[in-house]
């Protein structure tokens, strides 16, 4: 029997485990396919900056489910439409960016959760419910199970709201955005900065508190030290970053080289 595929990432962190995702910047499926290659539980792929288009997304999609890898897609802030063709397209979960308060996470519960817990519009007919060959409840019970929905804290604005946002049901994973909220508190780019290091760790007890999963991007220096801190899905790099210094130490090298025989 046909059934909504089950979530690598929730299945990880259900059992304690950690789970780790890479950002793809560029569009080319072959990014999201060397990241399967290299072990990777998730990708996230990018329509609040990246000038990609769906056909895009769900080709980048189609190659994450060859290697039974988790996609999540941060959504444009437009229609409800934005927020829920991505699972549709059968991503695993969206990344929902700058959430501002408890209102705001009430209504994106109710447009990205099936009933009984929200009210997302309901079709069937796409690959997430394998083109209406799922039984309907089977498909909105398990799509509440297996499709997360991640909202970012990455301004001030919504901090006094965090624990009321964190008991909702429907809000699966928070994730804390550190560039963003560097520049809101006119520290553009400073990590070190105390007071975004402290909505770090609260970001961090709110999960814990109230059993929510929790993640930020991180670098493997930091890994160990945010793991301990209690975030559980990590993101480490980008496809751009790690092609962009792979280039870059090629031509120091090749400049030494060519200096030489100068």
């Amino acid at each position: 029997m046909l059934e909504v595929r089950k979530s690598r990432v929730l299945r990880k962190l259900r059992n304690n485990e950690i789970a780790l995702s890479t950002k793809i910047n560029l569009t080319d499926p072959v990014s999201v396919e060397l990241a399967a290659l290299a072990g990777f539980d998730c990708v996230w792929l990018d329509m609040e900056h990246i000038p990609c288009d769906w056909n895009d997304i769900c080709n980048m999609i189609r190659t994450a489910k060859i290697y039974d890898m988790d996609t999540m897609v941060r959504v444009s802030k437009g229609s409800y439409s934005d927020l829920i063709k991505p699972f549709e397209a059968d991503a695993t979960g969206i990344i929902y960016p700058h959430l501002m308060n408890i209102e705001e996470a009430k209504k994106l519960v109710y447009f990205t959760k099936f009933y009984p817990v929200g009210r997302r519009p309901l079709d069937g007919g796409n690959a997430d419910g394998k083109y209406c060959q799922i039984d309907m409840k089977n498909y909105t019970e398990t799509s509440n199970k297996e499709k997360f929905v991640m909202i970012q804290v990455e301004d001030p604005e919504v901090l006094p709201d965090i624990e009321e946002i964190a008991k909702l049901e429907g809000i699966d994973i928070i994730f804390f955005g550190p560039g963003d909220f560097s520049q809101a508190i006119a520290a553009t780019g400073n990590f070190n900065h105390p007071e975004l290091i402290k909505t770090r760790k609260k970001v961090a007890d709110v999960c814990r508190k109230y059993h929510k999963f929790c993640s930020t991007p991180c670098t493997i220096a930091q890994l160990r030290e945010f793991i301990e801190m209690g975030y559980n899905f990590l993101n480490l790099g980008a496809d751009v970053i790690g092609l962009g210094q792979y280039w870059n130490n090629l031509m120091i090298e090749a400049r030494k080289i060519l200096n030489k025989k100068e």
